[in-house]
């Protein structure tokens, strides 16, 4: 550890922060255990989320004992969200809160050697608390991952289960995950148990216990009990091993000399990987501002995020009076009276509205899918241009398009489908029924979204078929409109397009910014009126 050693800097341990106490408390034993290491050098601490210091704190720390230069190392086993996204942004940030000092990038801990010594010992001591002698070729590992939005990561979990596996001498391998991604651990559990194994040893790859220890260990638990003749163990976490600090030590020297490199080769925010090619050069922004410290704000008072009310720009509230007063709204369902107005604002003719159809509680199904996080998934890109980008932003609505996307080009290209078909029979394969759909240019789209309803049970919260045009348009809308399984909204004719869509989508977005408003409102009135009681 000589040379960069040497050197003045201070490292700044990244931890991710746990709702459990224990958790962060073995992290700062590691924190210890690296300052044993390394003695003389000024080494802090942060979290993202839960937990204090902040990483802000923590690098205040550090530059208030002299330090001018500073490595943070992520204290996460695997490159995905936090490593690349997340602490790289609070990196930016404190470079900018602190223009005279220079931050320097460690790695994440990855599979190190050393881990990989540290697994084996955290196996043996599970194997040796056991009850009977059972042969390593007549039992199953499996590895239990975080489990992450991140293939190259989740990829990583995979790769450790198959070192330890032939390493050790395990008769196969599985691996299962806390959350996020597939398998999750009780249908990796179930799986391991049908093989006929006479063992499973079950490997939490995480830092410490916690929340997600506590389920591993809840699952495995689950498991014994359902297959009693397969003997189920748990090995411990990695914790505050010395061989883990060793790591942490090394990854901030990489940091320091400029080695600090993740696998770009393989990162979906780099390259165009097969099923993640959308996120290539998504920003990175960091997540955690709302649980940032917030165990150390518990006994705070609660103050109610308010979302505020839709504000229309002046010229579009003025064109609503207009609209107001176009026609006799009273013989138009009240529920879908402002999706139509804002269908007649877009058309420019108060005519249409006769010809609109809305299925009995469509617009509250729309909204209520909207309140629910479920992900619009649109049929051209031009339908998600025309999507109120704020709305969008404060409601966290996630919008999907396919059709440029390489898979549906190659789907299309083997089916015969439209590459509008393509992407909603994508959309249907990726997001089941946890949807809204808004289809505004392809027929073909709607075609196949029926299809799709009628012969493999598809339920999507909403379907809106507004197409313009003249080959299968008034035939796909009049399919749509009998497809009585799923709420609908379409018209008759051949006037629509794709700003009609986005029209409806942007109704559903406002309608439920306003309930949420006011939610929110009579919160923040029910807390100080609480908080003024008191106080007296």
């Amino acid at each position: 550890m000589s040379g960069a050693a040497d050197s003045g800097y201070a490292i700044l341990l990244a931890a991710h922060g746990s709702r459990d106490p224990a958790s962060a408390a073995q992290f700062e034993q590691l924190v210890a255990e690296v300052k044993r290491l390394e003695p003389g050098r000024t080494v802090t601490h942060g979290f993202l989320e839960f937990n204090t210091p902040t990483l802000d704190e923590a690098a205040r720390a550090a530059v208030e004992s002299g330090a001018r230069e500073v490595v943070m190392v992520p204290g996460v086993l695997l490159a995905a969200t936090h490593a690349k996204n997340d602490l790289p942004a609070e990196l930016r940030t404190l470079r900018e809160e602190h223009p005279g000092v220079t931050f320097h990038s460690g790695a994440a801990l990855d599979l190190h050697p050393l881990l990989l010594e540290v697994c084996r010992e955290r196996l043996i001591a599970a194997e040796a608390a056991a009850t009977g002698e059972v042969r390593r070729d007549r039992t199953l590992l499996l590895v239990a991952g975080r489990g992450t939005t991140d293939p190259d990561a989740n990829g990583d979990v995979h790769k450790l289960a198959r070192f330890l596996e032939e390493g050790l001498g395990y008769g196969a391998s599985l691996v299962g995950y806390t959350g996020t991604t597939k398998p999750d651990l009780p249908t990796a559990l179930g799986r391991a148990a049908t093989l006929g194994f006479e063992r499973v040893v079950v490997l939490p790859y995480l830092l410490f216990g916690g929340v997600l220890l506590n389920r591993v260990n809840a699952a495995v638990a689950a498991a014994a009990e359902r297959w009693p003749h397969t003997q189920f163990l748990t090995a411990g976490p990695l914790g505050p091993d010395p061989k883990v600090a060793q790591v942490f030590l090394e990854r901030a020297h990489e940091g320091m000399r400029g080695e600090g490199h993740m696998n770009c080769s393989l990162c979906k925010y780099r390259v165009a990987v097969v099923g993640y090619e959308g996120q290539v050069g998504a920003p990175q922004v960091g997540h955690h501002g709302g649980v940032r410290g917030l165990l150390a704000r518990a006994g705070a008072p609660a103050t109610p995020r308010i979302m505020p009310p839709y504000v229309p720009h002046p010229i579009e509230a003025a064109s609503f009076e207009i609209i107001e007063g176009l026609r006799d709204w009273d013989r138009v369902n009240p529920a879908d009276r402002y999706a139509m107005q804002r269908l007649v604002h877009t058309a420019g003719d108060p005519g249409i509205v006769d010809d609109l159809y809305f299925s009995p509680g469509a617009t509250e199904a729309g909204v209520m899918a909207i309140l629910r996080g479920l992900t619009v998934v649109t049929d051209v890109t031009m339908v998600q241009s025309g999507l109120k980008r704020q709305n969008l932003k404060d409601l966290g609505v996630n919008v999907w398009c396919g059709v440029h996307d390489p898979e549906t080009h190659l789907l299309s290209r083997e089916t015969g489908l439209t590459r509008s078909a393509s992407g909603i029979r994508r959309a249907y394969e990726k997001f089941g029924n946890d949807c809204i759909v808004a289809i505004g240019d392809a027929p073909t789209a709607i075609f196949e979204a029926v299809r799709l309803i009628r012969e493999r049970h598809w339920r999507p919260g909403l379907v809106i078929g507004l197409p313009v045009g003249f080959v299968g348009t008034q035939e796909s809308k009049a399919a749509l409109r009998g497809c009585l399984s799923v709420p609908r909204i379409t018209n008759a004719g051949t006037r629509g397009g794709s700003p009609w869509a986005s029209s409806v989508v942007n109704a559903l977005m406002i309608e439920a910014q306003n309930r949420l408003a006011a939610v929110g409102t009579a919160q923040a009135e029910a807390v100080q009126a609480e908080t003024a009681q008191s106080g007296t």
